[in-house]
């Protein structure tokens, strides 16, 4: 694919996942995501040649310009998007595929000092939210979605979604449509089990407070029938997440209730 048609469909890309856009002029003269892919697919062209210094130099060029740091040497597929480009970092090794969308503050990060696979590969369809950070040689599965401010260090498996720091894989919950292009813009409508488990317990506090105050001692079956009643809608992924296969390093080895029982009980 030429340089232009590269150009064209990031461009084009836009009008699909931005509901702000309203012209190609305005995309190309005020978006400075649109800015850092041009620049970058340019400055990648470069390195492949064998010129590595003028390559960086554009890509410090770029950074400049659009506040978005992205290594000449990264491999990003067609109609990438980022959005607002503020404060995006994407390192040497990392591997993009086609349709991803990052939203700003988004760190492709490395862990290791070593001159080989350093950065993760995001499959085609990803979406990072606002601030997300992922790190290491970790694969992020087709489809999959990254909770704003999430920390991820592991793989997700295709089409699910992770959260938190660290990041783990959540059952979803019936969200939003999707637009007329297929790109599911309600990344907001995110569970969050953390949440969900920090309010279970202090329902459950204040429940024992007022039987301390009316001078009662909790039976033994209340906890566990207080637990029940308190499942949450969007636990944690145990078997299987939403659009994916159970993978090792995402099921967790307990279950949220149960892990609360032991909190509770110790």
């Amino acid at each position: 694919m030429s340089l232009f048609s590269e150009w064209r469909d990031d461009i084009r890309c836009v009008f699909e996942r931005d509901p702000a856009a309203r012209s190609t002029f305005e995309v190309l003269t005020t978006y400075p995501g649109v800015h850092a892919i041009m620049i970058y697919r340019l400055s990648h062209r470069l390195w492949l040649s064998g010129w590595r210094y003028l390559a960086r130099f554009l890509s410090f060029f770029g950074r400049f310009v659009s506040n978005v740091d992205i290594h000449p040497g990264a491999t990003i597929g067609p109609r990438f998007f980022i959005d607002h480009g503020a404060c995006v970092v994407i390192g040497e090794t990392a591997e993009v595929g086609k349709d991803v969308t990052l939203y700003h503050g988004v760190t492709l990060g490395g862990t290791s000092w070593n001159k080989g696979k350093r950065h993760p590969t995001l499959e085609d369809g990803v979406l990072v939210g606002a601030g997300a950070k992922i790190l290491g040689p970790i694969t992020i599965g087709a489809h999959a979605r990254v909770g704003a401010n999430s920390v991820v260090v592991a793989d997700v498996p295709t089409g699910c979604t992770v959260v938190g720091i660290p990041g783990k894989v959540v059952k979803l919950r019936e969200a939003g449509q999707v637009n007329p292009y297929g790109i599911d813009l309600d990344h907001h409508l995110i569970p969050d089990p953390v949440g969900k488990a920090i309010a279970c317990l202090l329902e459950r506090i204040d429940q024992l407070e007022k039987k301390l105050e009316q001078g009662q001692t909790p039976a033994s079956g209340t906890q566990e029938h207080f637990y029940a009643a308190c499942h949450p809608d969007n636990s944690i992924c145990e078997e299987n997440c939403v659009g994916g296969a159970a993978h090792p390093s995402t099921v967790a080895p307990e279950s949220l209730t149960e892990r609360r029982k032991t909190v509770a009980l110790d």
